[in-house]
C-alpha cells in the first residue's frame, strides 16, 4: 500500500523538489481527488522541470465516482453564459480533448448532437440555445425536419431539430488510464486508500501544507508547497477543512440513474437531447451512445443527502420511458433497464444553463490568505470534457501563467461574503 512505501521514500523526497529554496517539503503539490480533473492536473504538474507531484486518492483505483458514472459526452459548451468558466473551459477543453485523443489513440467519435423540438414552446428553447451558442461561438444549425428523417428515421422531431457540429463522446476509461500512467511516467507519484482525514496549513500555506491520510490504522501524512483541491463530490469538505468557518460551503448533491437498452433496433448514430427544461438540474433524459454504439439513456434528476446514494432508482423509470418515448416513438419499451447512477457535485439546487435561476458556475481559484492553495468546487459537467483545460488553467493560477482565453478570470477569491447556506 502507498502509505507504506511512501514513508520510506520522505527521506529522498525531502532533498530539493520545491522550486523555492526557503520551502522544505516532501513535494511541490499535492493533488487530492482522483478523477479524470484531478488526473489532468497531476499529469500537468508533473511536466515542470524541477518540481515532484502526489495525487491522493481515497479508492483503490482512479476515476471510480463522478468521472466513470456520466455520459462520457464531449460536450460543445451551448448552455452557459459567455463569460462564465464552464462556457471558456468547456470549448478550450473540447478542442484539447479530441487532438489530445487523437494523438493518443484513445477512443472518440464526434457523433454530433441533435437537440429536438415537438411543440411550439420547446422550439422557442432551441432558438434561444442557437443564439447562445453562436454568440458564444460554438457551432450549432437546424436541420430540417426532411433532412432529420433522412438522416435518423427512428427520430423524432414534430417542430425541429438543432444539430451541435462538435459535440461527441469520449471512452472516459480509456482517458483516465492513459493520464494515470503518463502521470505516473513523469515521474509523478499516485497513492490509493489515500482518504483525506485533516489538513494543516504551515505558515498560511507560505510553508506550504501537511495532508494527513490514510485509514485503519494506516495513516500517514505528507508535505506540500502546493496544495490543490479537485476532490470532486468530497470537495467541500475539504475545503472546509482548510477555509475559516465564515467561507464554508455546504455541498449538495445532485444523482442521475442511467438505463440500458437491450434491443437491437432502434438505432441512431446521433446523440439525441430533448428541448431543454428550464429550472432542470440537468438537461433531461437524453439518448447517448458508447464507442460500440450501444444506446443508453439518462439521466434523469434526483436530490440525495450522500454522496455515496449510489443505488440504481427505478421510481422515475416509468417517466424516463414516456420522455424516451417522445424523440424515438419506436423503442422497445420492455427492452430499456436500469444500468447505473452517478452524483453531481453541486454548490446548488438550481438549473443547468446559465438564464435560469440557481446556476452555478466553476468555482477554480486561489484563495486569499492561503498561499499556493487552488480550490476546486461544483465541478460537474462539463467537467469531463473540460478536464484538459481545466488542469491548464490550474499551473496557470500557480505558477501566473494563465493563457490568454482566462486572462479576465478573476485570480484569486478574496473571502468577503460568503454564504454557508444557498
Amino acid at each position: 500500500m502507498f502509505a507504506r512505501s511512501l514513508r520510506t521514500r520522505l527521506p529522498q523526497c525531502e532533498r530539493a523538489f520545491s522550486t523555492t529554496a526557503a520551502h522544505n517539503t516532501d513535494f511541490t503539490h499535492a493533488v487530492i481527488g482522483g478523477g479524470v480533473v484531478g488526473l489532468a492536473i497531476a499529469r500537468q504538474l508533473a511536466g515542470r522541470n524541477g518540481t515532484s507531484t502526489v495525487l491522493l486518492e481515497k479508492h483503490g483505483s482512479v476515476g471510480t465516482e463522478t468521472s466513470s458514472r456520466n455520459s462520457e459526452v464531449i460536450h460543445a459548451g451551448l448552455y452557459y453564459g459567455a463569460d462564465s468558466l464552464k462556457t471558456k473551459l468547456c470549448i478550450q477543453g473540447k478542442h484539447m480533448m479530441y487532438d489530445f485523443c487523437a494523438k493518443h489513440d484513445i477512443p472518440h467519435r464526434n457523433c454530433k448532437k441533435w437537440i429536438v423540438a415537438q411543440n411550439q414552446q420547446q422550439w422557442e428553447e432551441l432558438i434561444k440555445v442557437h443564439k447562445h451558442a453562436r454568440s458564444n461561438g460554438v457551432p450549432t444549425r437546424f436541420v430540417s425536419l426532411e433532412e432529420g428523417r433522412e438522416r435518423e428515421p427512428d427520430v423524432r422531431a414534430e417542430v425541429g431539430i438543432l444539430e451541435s457540429e462538435s459535440t461527441g463522446i469520449v471512452d472516459s476509461h480509456s482517458l483516465m488510464t492513459f493520464l494515470e500512467g503518463d502521470f505516473q511516467d513523469r515521474g509523478g507519484d499516485l497513492a490509493f486508500q489515500a482518504p483525506v482525514n485533516d489538513i494543516e496549513t504551515l505558515g498560511n500555506g507560505i510553508e506550504g501544507y501537511r495532508v494527513h491520510f490514510g485509514e485503519g490504522g494506516d495513516e500517514s501524512s505528507i508535505t506540500a508547497e502546493k496544495l490543490i483541491n479537485s476532490a470532486g463530490l468530497y470537495a467541500v469538505g475539504i475545503s472546509n477543512m482548510i477555509l475559516p468557518k465564515h467561507r464554508h460551503r455546504i455541498p449538495y448533491y445532485c444523482k442521475g440513474s442511467y438505463y440500458s437498452y437491450s434491443a437491437s433496433t432502434p438505432k441512431p448514430s446521433t446523440l439525441v437531447y430533448p428541448a431543454p427544461q428550464p429550472g432542470l438540474g440537468g438537461l433531461g433524459t437524453h439518448l447517448t451512445l458508447d464507442m460500440s454504439g450501444a444506446m443508453r439513456f439518462g439521466p434523469d434528476v434526483e436530490w440525495v443527502d450522500s454522496p455515496t446514494d449510489l443505488a440504481v432508482n427505478d421510481s422515475q423509470l416509468d417517466e424516463a420511458i414516456e420522455a424516451i418515448s417522445t424523440y424515438l416513438p419506436n423503442v422497445k419499451r420492455d427492452a430499456i433497464g436500469l444500468d447505473y447512477a452517478g452524483i453531481r457535485p453541486k454548490l446548488a439546487k438550481g438549473g443547468a444553463q446559465a438564464r435560469e435561476k440557481g446556476f452555478s458556475d466553476f468555482i477554480i481559484q486561489k484563495e486569499e490568505g492561503f498561499e499556493g492553495f487552488v480550490n476546486l468546487l461544483g465541478i460537474e459537467s462539463p467537467g469531463l470534457t473540460s478536464s484538459l483545460a481545466i488542469a491548464e488553467m490550474v499551473e496557470g493560477l500557480l505558477y501566473d501563467e494563465l493563457p490568454e482565453y482566462l486572462a479576465d478570470v478573476k485570480h484569486e477569491h478574496e473571502g468577503h461574503g460568503m454564504l454557508e447556506k444557498h
